[in-house]
């Protein structure tokens, strides 16, 4: 098929409707305002209260991070672009806009792994939390989860950057993700399907087994303890966390895992492109918006912090 080289791209935006766009602006706006309040908040109460120090909230920072990092690389362009009116980004700043959300994602993803081996040692060995999950492996742990998505996107970015022609320029999106670039290009795609194959069961897949298997010990601790009070207390450390996997993993799964016939790809690539601008929406704004709200509203540890915090502001 014919193409072009493309040295920039124009993106869509989330609607091209002109009456909306406004709306999109102030709604996508109040979206960012929360995710930044709310992670920020999260970030700032585990660090200046001591009773928070500890594994599990230390992992919880480094998600809220990643939360505000994955939202402000693909929110930015549809601010900005209603703010300037221009539409256009670059190839090249295209390209890497992809490679570091996918990274992110997959940071996301092993740092919600770390976080379900901690709730892993909290129930299933309580008597050696402490020194089982000390500062080394916590530290250790991070280190690896904000290395791991990086490096393993590294390959898919160097093949998707080398990419000689497309059909188009316009993405029919509101930032560069990888559907709607795969879906432009007229370069050979067959090796970086087979990575992008490969790639997905090192970012899905396997953290996907890592992060659910835990849970199938927690749940088997739980049902041993006879009080009710106790299996209660013990489900409440982990309904937090598992309820954000689950939500996130449900995200991921309808945003890139839905099947496309091969044979009538053409036809349906506006359908999918669309309905993937809503996975995407949700997966980059309303995940990271509900993240700290669930975290804050079903934890009476960060309830009690939160409220320290206020009395001594106002005293």
């Amino acid at each position: 098929m014919n193409g072009t080289v493309v040295t920039f791209f124009i993106i869509k935006g989330i609607s091209d409707i002109p009456i909306l766009q406004t709306l999109t602006f102030l709604l996508v706006l109040l979206i960012y305002v929360i995710i930044l309040g709310g992670n920020l908040t999260i970030f700032i109460v585990v660090c200046l209260d001591p009773h928070l120090h500890t594994p599990m909230y230390f992992f919880l920072c480094n998600l809220s991070i990643l939360d505000i990092s994955s939202s402000t690389v693909t929110l930015h362009k549809t601010l900005s672009s209603f703010l300037s009116g221009d539409k256009a980004v670059s190839s090249h700043v295209c390209i890497s806009q992809m490679f570091i959300f996918i990274a992110l994602v997959g940071n996301e993803l092993m740092m919600l792994t770390a976080m379900s081996y901690d709730r892993y040692v909290a129930v299933c060995n309580p008597l050696h939390y402490s020194s089982v999950m000390g500062p080394g492996l916590c530290a250790a742990l991070a280190c690896t989860c904000w290395l791991f998505g990086f490096i393993e996107s590294t390959p898919l970015f160097i093949l998707i950057y080398r990419f000689s022609c497309y059909k188009s320029n316009i993405i029919n999106h509101f930032f560069c993700d990888i559907v709607p670039i795969m879906k432009l290009t007229c370069s050979d795609t067959s090796l970086t399907n087979l990575l992008i194959f490969v790639c997905g069961l090192f970012l899905s897949i396997f953290p996907f087994l890592f992060t659910f298997t835990p849970y199938i010990f927690i749940i088997a601790a739980i049902l041993k303890i006879r009080s009710s009070s106790g299996k209660q207390k013990a489900f409440y450390t982990c309904s937090s966390h598992l309820t954000v996997v689950i939500l996130l993993y449900v995200t991921l799964i309808c945003q890139y895992m839905r099947p496309v016939s091969m044979d009538n790809l053409e036809s349906t690539s506006m359908d999918t492109l669309d309905s993937n601008k809503l996975f995407s929406l949700f997966n980059t704004a309303a995940v990271p918006m509900l993240n700290p709200l669930i975290y804050s509203l079903k934890n009476k540890d960060v309830k009690s912090a939160l409220k320290r915090r206020w009395f001594r502001m106002i005293t």
